[in-house]
């Protein structure tokens, strides 16, 4: 039976994908659990770190379950399977926390964008990534060929999505979409989040925010909650509110 578990200890979080059977292809449930799995990483303090693990050492995960969405009328494939996708898929590339993805093998299609959304990216020396989606008769649907092409050159998506190429785990690392190549990728993934958990969360969280807001991933957002934040640290705020409270006029001190 398909899964996706999470696991918190010492400060780091843990999201597995368990459907090694299908290599760990993504149906309509596990999404749903990612993501549950998004918000309760939000809600929980105690966590520096999240790392993205698959079940298995066959694949990372092959895309999304051929019969999850065979036979989805084209309309609900469009607006159920492919925006509910977006939508989970965005809620952990904005995670606040950092994230590193551990692929042990091949991420295709789904898998590839689902790897695409986390900060770091650790790669086995025999995995691989590709968009196969032409090959079945569709296109890239969870943002193989939005998000993607802020990680890697145009020319490249082009000769996963168009000519069906799979880019090994070298050129992976040459190109920047992985950070390194390491024999046991989960280990090492779990040990680069070690590190990160004892840097100053806030310091992370806020890079994080102003990187994103470089390069567009949430763009809006992050800028008004870097103005927020910055704002909502002020006196101004802290004497605005005491005067709303108060039902008088406010004076703020500028600082």
């Amino acid at each position: 039976m398909s899964e996706v578990h999470l696991h918190i200890e010492g400060g780091i979080a843990e999201i597995r994908l368990d459907n090694p059977a299908k290599m760990n292809a993504l149906d309509v449930g596990m999404i749903r659990r990612l993501a549950e799995h998004c918000a309760s990483i939000e809600a929980d303090g105690s966590v520096r770190a999240a790392v993205l693990t698959s079940e298995g050492d066959r694949a990372f995960c092959t895309g999304a379950d051929i019969k999850a969405w065979g036979e989805i009328p084209p309309l609900d494939f469009a607006r159920g399977w492919v925006r509910e996708g977006h939508r989970v898929f965005d809620r952990l590339a904005r995670l606040s926390l950092p994230t590193v993805a551990a692929l042990q093998g091949p991420a295709f299609g789904g898998g590839l964008e689902l790897a695409s959304t986390c900060d770091i990216r650790v790669m086995a020396p025999g995995a691989k990534i590709a968009l196969p989606e032409a090959g079945v008769g569709i296109v890239p649907g969870w943002s193989g060929t939005q998000r993607l092409l802020r990680l890697l050159p145009e020319p490249v998506v082009k000769e996963m999505a168009l000519f069906g190429r799979r880019l090994d785990a070298e050129r992976c690392v040459s190109l920047g979409f992985a950070a390194e190549i390491a024999d046991d990728p989960r280990a090492r993934a779990f040990e680069i989040a070690r590190g990160l958990a004892t840097l100053s969360p806030r310091a992370v969280e806020v890079a994080k925010w102003m990187i994103h807001a470089a390069v567009g991933e949430d763009r809006d957002a992050m800028i008004e909650a870097l103005g927020a934040g910055m704002v909502g640290a002020s006196d101004d705020r802290a004497e605005g509110v005491a005067a709303f409270r108060e039902k008088r006029k406010p004076v703020f001190p500028g600082t």
